[in-house]
């Protein structure tokens, strides 16, 4: 088939890589502007785009999606089918351009984790599962007909990061078999049931802090679920303090938030018992590992 991907993070490079390995032709890659991606001020190309660019393929770079010039140049292209991983809501002009339709890569197990972070979701509120699914986009947000769907486990000190390079390799995976059974029309097609729907919005700064009057797992979850990127943070003496790894800890009789320095280990009160944080962060200082920390540092006092 002739193929449109459209995406723009490196969630998408593994799908990009297999379709363009596989028999079908990718006519275009369509991703973002380039933007400023560090503290330098030249501008630099989405992951897709660059590695669009590594393989040789026609890129189209494009800010406004409901623009007639951005139609106009897909509607050239003649595809069988978009395929969307990791991209922004299609209009639907654009929706209505490819002959078969347009399918998308959702990292979660639809109708559950409906949204635009839904790895993250899933960790912080402790899931033991999650998935991949491919599905027909619509013009609402992930709520099309389901093609394929499978499943991976979450273990219970994985972060976010950690599952989202497994659901990467494995969404590719179960995305081009979805667009092989497409071209065979060896397919069926499953109606989401929005009475389960979950919602997995984007998270913003105020999300990641970390109240510790919470049960262990629950503040543990939360961490790992933030980690790497965005974040979880509490303040340490008026400064921030990032975590990024933790599990649960042995028993100690402390307050909720405060610390405690324990057979080599840094331990925080929750209102159950305690977590261990194994990487952390203090400001003006790179991120390190707990137990290297501790060998040239003390550290006292309360996480509010």
């Amino acid at each position: 088939m002739n193929i449109v991907f459209m995406g723009s993070p490196d969630f998408a490079i593994p799908s990009l890589e297999a379709i363009h390995h596989s028999s079908h032709t990718i006519k275009a890659v369509v991703s973002n502007i380039d933007k400023r991606r560090g503290r330098g001020s030249e501008t630099a190309p989405t992951p897709v785009k660059a590695k669009a660019l590594e393989l040789g393929l026609s890129v189209i770079e494009v800010e406004d999606l409901k623009s007639d010039e951005f139609s106009s140049q897909l509607k050239l292209l003649e595809a069988d089918l978009f395929v969307v991983v990791a991209f922004r809501i299609l209009p639907k002009k654009v929706l209505e351009i490819p002959t078969i339709g347009s399918v998308n890569l959702h990292a979660s197990l639809l109708p559950k984790y409906r949204g635009a972070a839904p790895i993250h979701w899933a960790v912080m509120n402790g899931e033991d599962k999650t998935g991949c699914t491919i599905f027909f986009l619509d013009e609402k947000m992930d709520t099309g007909k389901i093609i394929l769907q499978e499943e991976i486990q979450i273990d219970d000190n994985e972060t976010t990061g950690d599952v989202y390079t497994r659901l990467m390799i494995k969404g590719s995976q179960v995305l081009l078999n979805a667009i092989n059974q497409i071209e065979e029309n060896s397919y069926s097609t499953i109606e989401q049931d929005d009475s389960l729907a979950t919602p997995a919005p984007k998270i913003f700064r105020d999300d990641c802090h970390v109240n510790f009057n919470k049960p262990a797992k629950e503040v543990h979850n939360k961490i790992r679920g933030l980690s790497p990127f965005p974040t979880a943070w509490a303040t340490l003496n008026g400064e921030k303090f990032n975590m990024y790894k933790s599990k649960l800890g042995v028993f100690a009789n402390i307050d909720p938030g405060e610390l405690l320095v324990k057979d080599g280990k840094l331990l925080v009160g929750c209102v159950d018992g305690t977590i261990e944080l194994l990487e952390i962060q203090l400001p003006g200082k790179r991120k390190m590992q707990t137990e290297i920390f501790l060998k040239g540092n003390s550290i006292e006092g309360t996480l509010k």
